[in-house]
């Protein structure tokens, strides 16, 4: 399995973020060890949001766009200097455009179907979701298929519990998003979570 493109591969999601407490949250998940972070298209102002990550921190770490829908958007994403995008599902078509204008692309998928659509189209990374509607089992079944080079990220549902059971069954990492930020929630928690989570990814891989 080849080694995934973040240094730690699991991406802090930032749903529903604001511009004012981008910088904050994202500078505590940097330094925690985080080094990808994704702000999901449906949060408030997320150009705004992104722009200011990507220039404060866009040099120690990959700030993407997530819940990315349509080519308009990946072209958006591009000229404010994201580096990847997340999408919830398979669109050969937006995965194709993505990687065209240079970005990585971490592909949502559900079934085998979806996942080697989204290769063809030119994926450089899977994003099974939701993972807690599928569970471990799901995971272990697709990489006995998947392209054992092809990093698969779990999303939707993960916690600090049940990480370490879907990397023992082939996941390389994780999109945390719920269980490490909610709108509005004290940095302090940011920082408790994003260390509980750091803490469970240790524990397997050392």
């Amino acid at each position: 399995m080849s080694a995934p493109i973040f240094q730690l591969p699991l991406v802090a999601i930032l749903r529903g973020i604001t511009p004012d407490d981008t910088l904050a949250h994202v500078g505590a998940l940097v330094e925690t060890g985080f080094d990808a972070i994704e702000v999901p298209l449906n949060s408030p102002r997320w150009e705004d949001s992104i722009a200011r990550a990507q220039q404060a921190f866009g040099a120690h770490a990959w700030i993407g766009g997530g819940t990315v829908l349509r080519e308009q958007q990946v072209d958006a994403l591009v000229q404010i200097g994201a580096r990847f995008i997340v999408t919830p599902n398979t669109r050969p078509a937006l995965i194709r455009h993505a990687v065209d204008r240079g970005l990585q692309v971490m592909a949502g998928f559900a079934t085998a179907s979806e996942a080697f659509d989204a290769i063809d189209a030119g994926a450089q990374m899977l994003k099974l979701f939701p993972a807690a509607t599928y569970g471990p089992g799901h995971v272990r079944a697709l990489r006995s298929v998947l392209p054992r080079e092809l990093p698969l990220y779990v999303v939707g549902g993960v916690t600090p519990d049940s990480l370490a059971s879907y990397l023992a069954a082939g996941a390389v990492g994780a999109g945390i998003g719920g269980d490490l930020y909610q709108p509005a929630q004290p940095l302090q928690r940011t920082r408790e979570q994003a260390q509980a989570f750091l803490q469970a990814y240790r524990t397997t891989h050392g």
